[in-house]
């Protein structure tokens, strides 16, 4: 690796305006980096994740390959599809009863990118060999992840500007839709 590449590399990415003090604010609560690994931070979840880019949709499936205890594959599987990640469909197989499989929404798929990251990364950085690869079936040249803005320019982390883009980064941010209600305050009580 050349020097300026590892000049690069230790240099973070530019703050600026309200953001460039890093001693008036913290990302604690309302970052999406927080939010999303609060969803699939745990490796069972990211691993659920990963079996249903490869086509994987039934639990027993799920288990097995996932290799966890039916009953942390239902709790992290509950969880992927109250985050919008998976969907339950029904389906049934001659002369058995009704079951559900697990499908990828737009959501989900979105989350291809991480997936392939982690194993980009992975790869490269672990003794880990594994005999598979991904290749784009149009034209069979290697399928990667890579940092770019939105022209197609690749980017290194200090060629990134962060910048806010609330009013104010103090500014407490509302809760998501699907957090639990307020609690209702308790009547006075008489006496």
């Amino acid at each position: 690796m050349s020097e300026s590449s590892r000049e690069d590399l230790a240099v973070g990415m530019t703050l600026t305006g309200a953001l460039e003090d890093r001693s008036t604010w913290s990302a604690t609560g309302w970052c999406p980096v927080e939010k999303a690994v609060e969803i699939i931070g745990s490796r069972p979840a990211m691993l659920i994740m990963r079996e249903a880019f490869y086509g994987t949709t039934r639990f027993d499936d799920f288990v097995e390959r996932v290799g966890v205890a039916p009953a942390t594959a239902a709790s992290h599987l509950r969880t992927l599809v109250a985050a919008g990640l998976l969907e339950r469909h029904v389906y049934q197989e001659p002369g058995a009863r009704r079951r559900e499989e697990y499908r990828l929404t737009d959501a989900g798929t979105d989350l291809l990118p991480v997936v392939l990251g982690l194993f980009q990364w992975g790869r490269k950085h672990t003794s880990t060999n594994p005999p598979i690869s991904f290749t784009h079936t149009g034209c069979d040249e290697p399928v990667g992840v890579a940092v770019q803005c939105d022209a197609g320019h690749r980017v290194g982390l200090a060629e990134i500007t962060a910048t806010t883009v609330l009013p104010s980064v103090r500014e407490p941010v509302p809760p998501p839709e699907h957090s639990a209600p307020a609690p209702r305050p308790r009547p006075a009580s008489a006496g």
